[in-house]
């Protein structure tokens, strides 16, 4: 199947990542997407709320989806969200404080104790609104 010689091609190219088909592929994409696009520097360690930091010790969760909604468990220090498409295109959705999504959704029961969903078009709006040094610094091209 043409899905695993992709993924055999992206374990290649990106070895830290294990791009593991079962459930694990999407999140490790968003992943090499956020350290190629934005100043994260990617933990080797797996890590129960944050996947990377900054170079200025900010940290950072990465989220990435096919679908319409992003999840968030724990309120991290920084999340940065993707949404992908089969084309190989991807939108990033909200880049800046969890604790934004956390205030915005405080009304929801479990927000930051369990996992909830938040669709991409609400955390797009909320992106809006996140000041510039709040934010991941995207990688200078």
């Amino acid at each position: 199947m043409l899905i695993f010689q992709g993924i055999e091609r992206l374990k290649t190219t990106f070895p830290a990542k294990a791009f593991t088909i079962d459930g694990r592929l999407v999140g490790d994409i968003g992943e090499v997407l956020a350290t190629a696009e934005f100043e994260v520097e990617l933990f080797t360690v797996q890590t129960p709320i944050h996947d990377g930091e900054t170079p200025d010790g900010r940290k950072v969760q990465v989220k990435a989806t096919f679908k319409d909604s992003l999840t968030m468990t724990a309120v991290p220090e920084l999340y940065l969200g993707f949404k992908l498409s089969k084309t190989g295109e991807h939108q990033l959705v909200y880049n800046g404080p969890g604790s934004l999504i956390a205030e915005r959704f405080a009304h929801r029961s479990g927000i930051g104790e369990k996992q909830l969903s938040f669709s991409v078009k609400s955390l797009s709006e909320l992106n809006k609104a996140v000041p510039e040094e709040k934010r991941v610094r995207r990688r200078a091209l």
